[in-house]
């Protein structure tokens, strides 16, 4: 079996198509939650925004998209593309913001989720705890609705 060389890098506005295509990729149509690439550009050139992309053999796989405020941070986004799914993209991009962001001096890392996101795993996996719930607050394609989970995590483990 080849080895898989996993490389992060920092994005930027750069990088909206090779962002829209993962995006499109990574996240259901059914959910609703992709974003435009007019609602990327616009938050891409806001500040204390970082984009991660994950490549595999320099193919893109995956990305993070982090807000910081002050001494806190929140994973807006993170997709994988659905074939390089469950092989540590997802876990790798998780480990390098939440380090990145304690070496800028944030203790609170938040994120929020749809209930039923495959994701939770991974998200518990790495020590994120859920201290929230919004009830029915997404809604899918079809009507139906889906509680929203917040999850916290402090970074002093960094």
């Amino acid at each position: 079996m080849a080895t898989r060389s996993i490389t992060l890098r920092t994005g930027d506005v750069r990088d909206i198509a090779t962002l829209d295509a993962l995006m499109s990729a990574s996240f259901d149509p059914r959910f609703g939650e992709a974003w435009t690439r007019n609602q990327c550009m616009g938050v891409l050139a806001m500040p204390g925004i970082t984009l991660t992309l994950a490549l595999i053999d320099d193919v893109p796989a995956g990305f993070a998209l982090v807000r910081t405020v002050t001494d806190e941070a929140e994973l807006l986004l993170l997709g994988v593309a659905p074939t390089q799914r469950r092989s540590g993209i997802g876990a790798a991009l998780l480990r390098a913001v939440a380090s990145d962001c304690a070496a800028r001096g944030v203790t609170d890392f938040h994120l929020e989720v749809r209930a039923n996101n495959e994701a939770i795993s991974l998200y518990t996996a790495h020590g994120f705890t859920k201290v929230g719930e919004r009830r029915d607050y997404y809604r899918s394609k079809d009507g139906k609705s889906y509680d929203a989970h917040t999850y916290r995590k402090a970074l002093d483990a960094y």
